[in-house]
């Protein structure tokens, strides 16, 4: 993470300042989640609060980097991170603070941190997404190791380079362990792996059959089949907790450094109140992380999964070593 190349592109980011009207009371969030999908919650928190809201938006890795050169001199109060590995890479270096203990009572403890320092606000499962003109059903693999072997060549669908697959490969790496894990990179590669840019192109793809098969979280496919029902895409949930269907969450913390701790926090808290998980849960069509919210009815309960959970904070210092492992396995991006 530590390069001065991504120093300088989020420094050129414009910081953009979100109706603070006449108030003296205000927060700067650093954000690494896109304008599109939490911009209209910080309007709403402004709205209901009168706490002014500043954000500077960039990549998570980015602006976690740009966090730790910045140091105490850090103007940001809040971070929010698509990226769980980003958030972990500043609990390591010691720039979060504990959050108080009314907000970290709304998030059940797998998806916050043992100390305190973050918690979840949205999460998003790792899924096949296949095209059933092409797939039968009951020939879909037990597991993700199974897509190196040779029915799949030429077939699967993968962004070497999305942070969501980055963060899924650091947990394969955890749990079974470097060799393993370049093994199945090595193997997706010598099976003819098709490499796409993100998420969205990969269930286009699917979509249009230039693959049958693709790795992605489990809301892109559901936004594209609600703007176009007809699509033959359909999610595939890997079962019995195998690490191919990965809960990621979406994570928030207080900087040490803020000057506005309580103001800090209160927007956190807003975050995973009722209006803003149902954001999640209707809009964007994550899971809301808050106790008691339910997902909409287009998901499948997250409880019904099975799917496979992981300590996040144990990305935050692999997410270099999983780079290498992609670069040398010879996956690249497009």
């Amino acid at each position: 993470m530590r390069t001065r190349a991504s120093v300088t592109v989020v420094a050129a980011l414009a910081l953009l300042v979100s109706a603070c009207g006449s108030s003296d009371q205000s927060i700067t969030i650093y954000s690494g989640r896109t304008e599109n999908l939490i911009g209209p919650l910080l309007e709403d928190f402004t709205e209901e609060t009168g706490i002014g809201v500043a954000v500077k938006y960039g990549s998570s890795a980015e602006l976690a980097l740009l966090i730790s050169e910045e140091g105490d001199r850090s103007p940001a109060d809040v971070f929010i991170s698509q990226s769980p590995g980003a958030v972990g890479f500043l609990v390591e270096a010691g720039l979060l603070r504990p959050l108080e203990s009314g907000v970290l009572d709304l998030v059940s403890q797998k998806f916050r941190n043992a100390r305190g320092l973050w918690v979840g606000l949205s999460g998003r499962v790792r899924v096949l997404v296949y095209n059933r003109e092409m797939v039968d059903p009951a020939s879909l693999p037990g597991s993700i190791f199974d897509l190196t072997e040779p029915q799949y060549e030429g077939q699967v669908g993968v962004a070497p380079a999305n942070g969501s697959f980055q963060d899924f490969v650091t947990a394969m790496r955890e749990v079974h362990g470097d060799e393993v894990t370049l093994d199945w990179l090595e193997g997706l590669e010598a099976n003819g792996a098709q490499t796409y840019v993100n998420n969205t192109a990969i269930v286009q793809a699917v979509g249009r059959g230039q693959v049958r098969y693709g790795l992605v979280n489990h809301y892109y496919n559901f936004r594209a089949r609600a703007e176009d029902p007809s699509l033959p895409s359909e999610n595939y949930f890997f079962p019995n907790g195998d690490i191919g269907s990965l809960v990621i969450a979406t994570a928030a913390g207080v900087l040490d450094s803020s000057d506005d701790s309580d103001l800090a926090n209160e927007f956190v808290e807003y975050m995973l109140g009722e209006s803003a998980q149902m954001f999640y849960s209707q809009e964007t069509l994550e899971y809301p992380l808050a106790s008691g919210v339910q997902p909409s009815s287009a998901l499948p309960a997250l409880d019904t999964l099975n799917a496979a959970t992981y300590d996040f904070d144990r990305l935050g210092g692999g997410l270099e070593r999983t780079k290498e492992l992609i670069d040398a396995s010879g996956l690249e991006a497009p």
